[in-house]
């Protein structure tokens, strides 16, 4: 009997192990989705297997929960053997989602391999990845990125090592990366868990997903993982978890080089050919690859072949024939690898090229001018799926060409946007400075960029200009004569009319004077006529020059009897307004106008106390100067002249106008400095804490201090309170609506002075609502109806869904008690004894508004009266 049961034993323990060893094969993996339609989506599992002596477990299928509490059995439809014993499975099924929400996928396996030295005990750690996807028709349409680079390179010691997911989006969103931990049983991050040591550093750039170790110190297995993120107009709308295994080894073998250039910007409808050169340090025999974006398009006609030439080198010509379809914001990503043939141990190298489809310049067809009006025409962009254009314009010629990699027209080469078409054929615009009329006496330059169905801009079009029709008054003089609060004097001048149809308007001609209390024009009032063409001057007298800014239009008219006629409208120009600011030893000084012409510079006269004469001080092309090392409590008085022009011909030049006379006090302004805030949040106590430091210098200026706040990051910050004691340095606020905050804090001294704010420190960490996992809905007057636990705080509603095991929807609302009794909402019936499913998205006042947290779980009910195992109950 002892030997029949030492047998069975035995027997038993070699199952054991041979199920142990049998399970023990998972290196790396990911889970992606396309959407098939509102609700529908098609989930692919990639996984990266050992192959070798000893691993003999082989999935050919595997379960995925989909988050929604219920899960599938998905089929592998391909296995393709790599080398170095590492096998790639494809798993592919479609499944469709209850409604919008957030879902996270989860695949399980049950162990990873052994000997994973950054895993304790790994063989018995399960093998976990998981997808989180947001399903909101409001967003539209999305598929995650597919990545198109495997995790199957090996490292050496002291050498750099680079992997590169090669992450391609079928649908244009940014894609940026960040390091992780590797996750187990139920998605949990590793208990243990640690990055690989290096020499220097572990990390992976969050735009070009270059994983960069650097380098390894000891030889031996390693995972790491990676966050690889979609975002769609700034906002974040899914994430991808890729796990990889990292074999590094102590070896004499030098890794490869690739050698190519990192950016190539190409027009669309352009024929790539890129030649890629590898060289090995060792003289080894090379093979090379390509991986991305190109190999992956629809359609599209992408290679990559390579020759090795001997003695260590290779080359390598990629050819892509690029189409319109293919124009988009983000740049498609081509990883090139080389890796030599060394024994034992084969070292690559991966370089990532980012190549820009660019939308073709736009071609003109036809430009013309009115005496207000420019009408520009184009012809139609030569890529079809053009959905509009934009138009930029300049005052002046600008000798500029775009750079193979300039898409649209950069904001500091001096052109304006002026406006939109919304159509691929909507290719004539007329510009009136919306609505106002342009001005006389510039050259006006335009220059068309074509725009995508992502947003992605063209290459800009050439430019092309042309003036106005000189056939009304252009203004050139609004200077202030006399500085005065009641006999103050202004000097208008304006050119003559030369370019109008003098058949269509055969005179005689009038010119009528309009005079407003205002830089803009807003209150103009006739004011006087003249009956003479040539009579171009006129002084505006009994004015309060000192206080008003005063602006002024002048129309022409055919004064036909019995037909008067405007012709054209011009343009209103203002007085240069002097506004000083007044501060501690200086004053600062604002030249306020509106006019048609370009001013250049501005001369600064500053009056002689003594002789009582104005002296130039200073000359600016900006319109502030300030005039520093004054004495406080010294009036010091001013008055400005402008020096400007028209770029065409034919007016006055240069352009002289004056401002008036105005004088100011410098005294002290100057606050304290600002102090420097740390906030931390009491969660359970309900308070965040702040505490702020000042240096001793700044202390004895301050009087107190402002503590300001936001609960929301694009809101303005408001008061919240004042701290009357210098010496208190710190603050307890009790938030009614939410714990999530911004700060700032600032110092005020006896003068009223405040500083500037403080760092801003937002906190954003605390969660309040928790769902248990028990009830007993048998009406005893105890726990009789689920709902949170007590008490919750800062939550605006919640979309509660329970299901049973079927995946039947039984209850849902949207208040944040729930308060389930345990029917079911269709007939009223109590639901029997047993477990539940729910998901719940709770949302929650956070920094950025109203956002929702997901959770799913189970409910034990017990409707007979039956208490539930106390170890069941969270």
């Amino acid at each position: 009997m002892n030997k029949l049961l030492s047998y069975i034993l035995i027997i038993l323990l070699l199952g054991v192990c041979v199920q142990q060893a049998s399970a023990t094969h998972n290196r790396a993996g990911e889970i992606t989705y396309k959407q098939l339609s509102d609700l529908t989506y098609e989930v692919t599992i990639i996984t990266y297997t050992a192959t070798g002596p000893g691993y003999t477990a082989d999935r050919h299928e595997l379960e995925i929960l989909w988050g929604d509490n219920t899960s599938s059995i998905l089929p592998r439809v391909e296995e393709v053997e790599l080398p170095d014993y590492y096998k790639r499975n494809r798993y592919v099924g479609t499944h469709t989602f209850p409604g919008p929400g957030i879902y996270e996928l989860v695949v399980e396996d049950p162990n990873r391999n052994a000997g994973v030295d950054n895993i304790p005990n790994s063989v018995n750690v399960v093998f976990s990845i998981s997808t989180i996807m947001s399903i909101n028709a409001e967003g539209g349409s999305n598929s995650t990125p597919v990545l198109t680079q495997p995790p199957v390179d090996k490292g050496a010691v002291g050498q750099v090592f680079i992997h590169n997911p090669g992450a391609y989006d079928p649908d244009g969103d940014s894609i940026s990366y960040a390091m992780t931990t590797c996750r187990g049983e139920n998605g949990e991050p590793i208990e243990g868990y640690t990055l690989p040591e290096a020499s220097n550093s572990l990390t992976i750039d969050p735009v070009s997903g270059d994983l960069i170790w650097d380098t390894p110190v000891n030889a031996g297995v390693y995972n790491i993982a990676i966050f690889i993120e979609e975002w769609r107009n700034g906002v974040k709308i899914g994430k991808i978890i890729r796990d990889m295994q990292i074999e590094i080894y102590d070896t004499d073998n030098e890794a490869p080089e690739v050698i190519t250039n990192e950016k190539l910007c190409v027009e669309a409808g352009t024929k790539i050919e890129v030649t890629v050169l590898a060289e090995d340090p060792d003289g080894d025999e090379l093979s090379m690859s390509a991986n991305g974006a190109p190999f992956l398009i629809s359609d599209s006609y992408a290679t990559f072949e390579y020759e090795y030439l001997g003695n260590g080198q290779a080359e390598g010509l990629f050819v892509w024939q690029t189409l319109c379809d293919y124009v988009r914001q983000q740049p498609y990503l081509v990883n090139f690898k080389a890796a030599d043939n060394a024994s034992p141990i084969s070292l690559v190298d991966i370089k990532n090229v980012d190549i820009y489809i660019i939308g073709p310049a736009t071609e003109w067809a036809d430009i013309g001018s009115t005496t207000t009006t420019i009408t520009i025409k184009w012809h139609p962009n030569k890529c079809n799926n053009v959905t509009g254009y934009k138009i930029y314009r300049s005052n002046e010629p600008i000798d500029w060409t775009p750079g193979e990699c300039i898409r649209g027209v950069p904001d500091d080469i001096g052109y304006s946007f002026i406006g939109t078409t919304d159509s691929h054929s909507d290719t004539v615009f007329l510009d009136n400075n919306n609505g106002t009329g342009l001005p006389q006496g510039f050259v006006y330059c335009y220059r068309v960029v074509a725009v995508f169905p992502d947003g992605a801009e063209s290459y800009a079009s050439e430019e092309i200009c042309t003036e106005l029709v000189r056939g009304i008054p252009t203004i050139t003089n609004v200077s202030v004569d006399s500085t005065d609060t009641e006999n103050g004097r202004i000097y208008l001048a304006w050119s003559k009319p030369k370019e109008f149809d003098s058949i269509a308007y055969p005179g005689p001609y009038k010119y009528l004077i309009y005079r407003s209390d205002s830089l803009w024009g807003e209150n103009l009032q006739i004011i006087d006529s003249t009956e003479n063409i040539n009579d171009t001057t006129y002084y505006d007298n009994g004015l309060n020059t000192k206080d008003t800014a005063w602006s002024y239009l002048v129309e022409f008219f055919s004064d036909e009897p019995g037909n008067r006629v405007l012709i054209g409208t011009p343009h209103v120009a203002s007085s240069i307004f002097l506004r000083i600011g007044e501060y501690d030893n200086r004053l600062m000084l604002n030249f306020d106008k509106n006019v048609p012409w370009q001013n250049l510079n501005y001369t600064i006269y500053r009056e002689d106390p003594v002789t009582a004469d104005f002296d130039s001080i200073a000359a600016t092309p900006d319109i502030q100067y300030v005039d520093s090392l004054l004495v406080n409590g010294n009036e010091y008085c001013y008055k400005i002249k402008s020096t400007g022009e028209y770029t065409t011909s034919g007016y006055v030049d240069p352009i002289i106008n004056w401002s008036q006379i105005n004088c100011g006090t410098p005294k002290d302004t100057a606050p304290p400095c600002p102090p420097h805030l740390d906030v931390s949040s009491y969660c359970d106590s309900l308070y965040n804490h702040l505490a702020w430091a000042m240096a001793d210098s700044c202390l004895e200026d301050t009087h107190h201090y402002n503590i300001y706040y936001k609960i929301k990051l694009d809101a303005d910050y408001t008061f919240l309170d004042s701290i009357g004691n210098r010496n208190t340095l710190q603050y307890k606020h009790y938030p009614e609506l939410t714990m999530a905050a911004c700060y700032v804090v600032t110092a005020v001294d006896s003068f009223y002075n405040e500083s500037a704010h403080s760092n801003s420190v937002c906190v954003n960490n605390c969660t309040y609502y928790e769902l248990p996992n028990v009830f007993t809905p048998n009406n005893d007057g105890i726990n009789d109806y689920f709902h949170p636990k007590m008490p919750y705080f800062f939550v605006d509603h919640v979309d509660m869904k329970i299901y049973n095991r079927w995946g039947q929807l039984l209850f849902q609302t949207t208040d944040p008690d729930i308060m389930w009794d345990g029917r079911i909402q269709k007939n009223n019936n109590l639901v029997s004894d047993g477990v539940y499913f729910y998901t719940c998205d709770a949302y929650e006042y956070r920094l950025t508004g109203i956002e929702p947290r997901h959770m799913n779980g189970t409910i034990h009910v017990y409707t007979s009266g039956q208490q539930p195992d106390p170890s069941q109950v969270e």
